[in-house]
């Protein structure tokens, strides 16, 4: 939506505005051939998830979170969800699992720690992949419009995004 939007307007929806266009974009779309369609979700049960089945024909999920328990609580409502459309759970990546301070190079574990794991382990799922690190270049590719992988090759986020990809 970011791109059919003036930078400091809102997008002010409610479920049945944002379950038409989900439904749009997903149907009328012109995709062509394609292997594979990625939808990146807001995290939990909202809106905009509900809006993708039944129509969107969803077969495989991912869930990601952070590692604090109040966000693996949220992934294991998405599964929930997911378990209930019969979409199968492919398994769970832990997203930014430390920080590494810039002047020490000291990992600080500041969303705690595990919570991707334990989550993976109570579904019965894989844990695809961990130790994903809170990295300030992230940050700054977002505020020039630049993914960080692009903007910074050699960065090891962009090395824990191809770890992830090959899982």
């Amino acid at each position: 939506m970011g791109f059919l939007l003036e930078p400091d307007q809102a997008v002010v929806w409610r479920g049945p505005m944002i379950h038409g266009v989900v439904q749009q974009f997903l149907g009328e779309v012109g995709w062509g051939e394609l292997d594979y369609l990625i939808v990146d979700l807001p995290p939990g049960t909202g809106d905009a998830p509900l809006s993708l089945n039944p129509g969107a024909a969803a077969t495989a999920a991912v869930v990601v979170t952070t590692p604090q328990e109040v966000a693996a609580s949220g992934g294991q409502k998405a599964m929930s969800m997911f378990d209930r459309w019969g979409v199968r759970i492919l398994g769970v990546i832990e997203n930014m699992s430390y920080f590494l301070c810039p002047h020490c190079e000291k990992e600080s574990d500041i969303f705690d720690r595990g919570g991707g794991k334990r989550l993976a382990e109570q579904k019965g799922v894989p844990f695809l992949w961990a130790r994903s690190r809170l990295d300030l270049r992230m940050r700054q590719g977002g505020d020039v419009g630049q993914p960080s992988c692009l903007q910074f090759p050699i960065a090891s986020s962009r090395a824990s995004s191809a770890e992830v990809a090959a899982n």
